[in-house]
């Protein structure tokens, strides 16, 4: 007596519908699991995606070099303190000594503790959101940006210190929300100045969130003039296409030679690129990833090991018809197939519960935090299905495996 896989389906569906409570129990630690895993996967995936999105637009042959390792406007570490500042005038000799680099520009990060920021301010309105910055003109060219209205300061507006601002789309609805912000003037730590374009909304950013959108450019001249003593210098070096590696080894060689390192001493300052600083974010997602897997394993594994128990309890409250149908002519592949796919019915119907719940745990928060992304990938559906399917099988064999093993005279005695 031999079933197909169709008659051995309906058996497994048979065998967890007259148990449902059960089954209900035993499947839970997969559930548990399943919903972790695609839950926490969906969120970094999109996380992710924004992050890369975000430094795509820094410029995929762009180098920067910097004082620290981190965001510029983070506090130094002990070990970025002890290092010399990065002087504007580097960029000049880069673009004039290093073959493989085509354009350099300067920025400026203004610290708003120490230039005295504590507001932007516009007759009856004022926001404390604001992040200070100076740019060289040509930097729109080596990093370009939309603009939602208006125009970018020019070389000569640059050369002049005019008191031009180019703001964040954040910053202007909180000052203008009227949403005419061109030709008003913004006062910032007593000074004002006049707005000439607003940037559109920034592509990606960290759980939704950008700088760019709550910036405020001024003209490289004007905050050196208006912030004498901030020394948060970038440098941006724009490689000729395909030399970006090349670049980068002359630029160092070129920093260490001005700056008088020592040979078989570290670099006291910072290069890096846009897929650079990906990379190091991929690692921190990794961990993220690694430790919920690690988290959510221990469901998974409770979860096989009551499919195992359980299958095992099945097994011998069944003796008796596993005796019949091997007395009937049944070999023992069959009754493997039989038990191993009750085994894979029951996780994958976990994983299944399990891909559901992540799906509606994501979107709700997705409603809740919408910063955060709330789709969820096909991959991490499939991986969550796959993954409970793998237990069953893995878990399944042995409680199978002794069900075929069984003697069929003996298990016709069996009361």
């Amino acid at each position: 007596m031999r079933l197909n896989t169709g008659e051995n389906l309906n058996m497994a569906l048979d065998a967890v519908r007259s148990h449902r409570f059960r089954s209900a129990l035993t499947i839970l630690g997969i559930v548990i699991g399943i919903t972790t895993v695609v839950t926490v996967g969906s969120l970094t995936s999109g996380v992710r995606q924004g992050i890369v999105t975000f430094f795509e637009e820094f410029g995929p042959d762009n180098i920067f070099l910097n004082r620290g390792d981190r965001d510029p406007g983070a506090p130094y570490t002990l070990k970025e303190l002890k290092r010399r500042p990065i002087r504007p005038e580097y960029a000049a000799y880069i673009k004039q000594t290093v073959r493989s680099v085509e354009d350099t520009s300067v920025q400026l990060f203004v610290l708003a503790d120490r230039a005295g920021i504590v507001s932007a301010r516009v007759p009856g309105f004022e926001t404390d959101s604001i992040n200070v910055s100076g740019y060289s003109a040509n930097s729109f060219e080596l990093q370009p940006r939309e603009l939602m209205a208006g125009r970018f300061f020019t070389a000569e507006e640059e050369t002049r210190a005019m008191r031009i601002c180019v703001i964040g789309p954040e910053l202007s609805s909180a000052l203008f929300p009227d949403g005419r912000p061109l030709g008003r003037e913004i006062t910032v730590a007593g000074t004002g100045y006049t707005v000439v374009g607003v940037l559109a909304k920034a592509k990606g950013g960290f759980f939704g969130s950008s700088g760019f959108d709550t910036i405020m450019m001024i003209p490289l001249a004007t905050a050196r003039m208006r912030f004498p003593n901030e020394d948060r210098f970038i440098i941006v070096a724009k490689a000729r296409p395909g030399m970006r590696e090349d670049a980068l080894e002359e630029i160092r060689q070129l920093l260490r030679r001005l700056r008088k390192t020592p040979p078989g001493v570290d670099d006291d300052f910072s290069l890096s690129t846009a897929d650079q600083i990906i990379k190091n974010l991929d690692q921190i997602l990794g961990m993220v990833v690694a430790v919920s897997i690690a988290l959510s394993s221990l469901g998974l594994l409770v979860g096989g090991i009551g499919v195992m128990n359980i299958m095992l309890v099945s097994v011998t409250e069944r003796t008796k018809e596993i005796g019949i149908r091997k007395a009937m002519g049944a070999r023992r592949g069959d009754i493997v197939v039989q038990f191993l796919m009750e085994a894979v019915m029951l996780t994958a119907l976990g994983g299944l519960i399990g891909v559901v719940f992540s799906v509606l745990i994501t979107l709700l928060i997705g409603k809740l935090v919408p910063a955060l992304p709330s789709t969820v990938p096909g991959w991490a559906i499939v991986l969550g299905f796959g993954v409970s399917v793998s237990i069953g099988i893995f878990f399944g064999v042995w409680p199978a495996t002794k069900a075929a093993r069984l003697d069929p005279v003996d298990a016709l005695r069996y009361e």
